[in-house]
């Protein structure tokens, strides 16, 4: 099993707190991302300027793509640890993540969701079709 869904998944129960990146105490969708990472890879490659809730949809601005671009590799095949890009809205800017845990047959991603924190959920086709992008991690992690 992949080193990225082994962590991630060792995040499930920590609550959701937006801009929060601590296992256990806090984090949203960014967070869990950037607390795997550490796990994972080590220092992050840059820290997240402070952002709102609602930060890049009135100028829908890609922040999460390209920052994504900058720091990890697309992909195309769907693999276990894969880094998923979502947009929520058409003609919004895509704004969360997840980390896919099982692809195949009964897909899952992990991900830190307002009023349930981090989680397990069934990637179910309406989430299917939010996503815009895969990433794979450096190192293939």
């Amino acid at each position: 099993m992949s080193a990225v869904v082994l962590a991630a998944r060792g995040w499930i129960g920590t609550p959701y707190l937006h801009q929060g990146s601590v296992r256990g105490v806090g984090c949203d969708c960014l967070g869990l991302l950037r607390g795997v990472w550490r796990e994972v890879l080590g220092p992050e490659p840059e820290a997240p300027p402070p952002y709102a809730a609602d930060w890049g949809e009135a100028a829908r601005e890609e922040l999460l793509h390209a920052a994504a671009l900058r720091h990890l590799w697309p992909a195309r095949a769907a693999r276990p640890g894969d880094v998923l890009l979502f947009r929520m809205r058409a003609g919004a800017a895509a704004k969360h993540l997840g980390i896919a845990g099982r692809t195949g047959p009964g897909p899952t991603f992990i991900h830190a969701y307002s009023g349930q924190g981090v989680v397990e959920s069934a990637l179910t086709p309406p989430w299917a079709r939010r996503i815009v992008a895969r990433f794979a991690w450096p190192a293939g992690e």
